[in-house]
């Protein structure tokens, strides 16, 4: 199984400019389609008056889930060339937005396509690339009388907390890697409710305990 993929650290930036037009990108690592609209927006709010906010991105690994979006551009002109740039670095689980400001000449479909995909390179050029494993999350839900054995176990395992919050009762999201996530919930079971390794299996519930896939990264 493939559980390990490359993308970007953090958000970068790239610029472009041709013939008074002002071509601005943005790459930052997503998860999710829900995140990548997020992005969206917060680059909408802070470009409200670009003519056009065109971008692309590409999730998971299996090659499926991706959109190239040319946001009022000529089809294939601006979303496309920069879903090239992300395949070209070999990413994914991210996405790159290009916003433009229009300087007045028409660039015709070639000169798009051109500041479209050197504008997502030069981003993609400054961002810090790293590889990652590929984690599955999980979240916990739990009675407070479960709480030191829930935490304990998440210590115990070395595994990463999400988030977290204490209110009515516990909830704790931590990150599993995916080629392991059957033997972890196993452990985190045995730990959790004083059990021995070999009492356990898939279908064991742990009174006052709740574990429920949320999202892969």
């Amino acid at each position: 199984m493939k559980d390990a993929y490359k993308t970007v650290v953090r958000e970068s930036m790239g610029e472009f400019k041709d013939r008074g037009s002002r071509f601005i990108a943005y790459a930052t690592p997503v998860c999710r389609e829900a995140d990548c609209q997020a992005h969206l927006e917060t680059v909408r709010k802070l470009h409200p008056k670009a003519s056009h906010h065109c971008y692309a991105y590409r999730l998971g690994l299996d090659q499926n889930n991706y959109r190239a979006n040319d946001n009022g551009e000529p089809s294939g002109t601006a979303g496309r060339p920069i879903l090239g740039q992300i395949d070209s670095f070999n990413l994914t689980n991210i996405m790159v937005i290009v916003v433009r400001y229009f300087g007045g000449t028409l660039l015709g479909t070639s000169g798009l396509v051109n500041a479209y995909k050197l504008s997502a390179a030069a981003a993609l050029k400054n961002a810090e690339v790293v590889e990652r494993i590929v984690e599955d999350i999980y979240r916990l839900t739990f009675d407070y009388a479960l709480m030191s054995n829930v935490m304990n176990g998440v210590k115990k395992l070395n595994l990463e907390i999400i988030q977290q919050s204490f209110e009515n009762e516990g909830m704790v999201e931590i990150a599993m890697r995916q080629s392991e996530v059957l033997i972890i919930l196993l452990q985190l079971k045995s730990l959790i409710g004083n059990l021995r390794i070999e009492e356990v299996n898939e279908k064991t519930e742990i009174k006052h305990l709740t574990i429920a896939y949320c999202y892969t990264r």
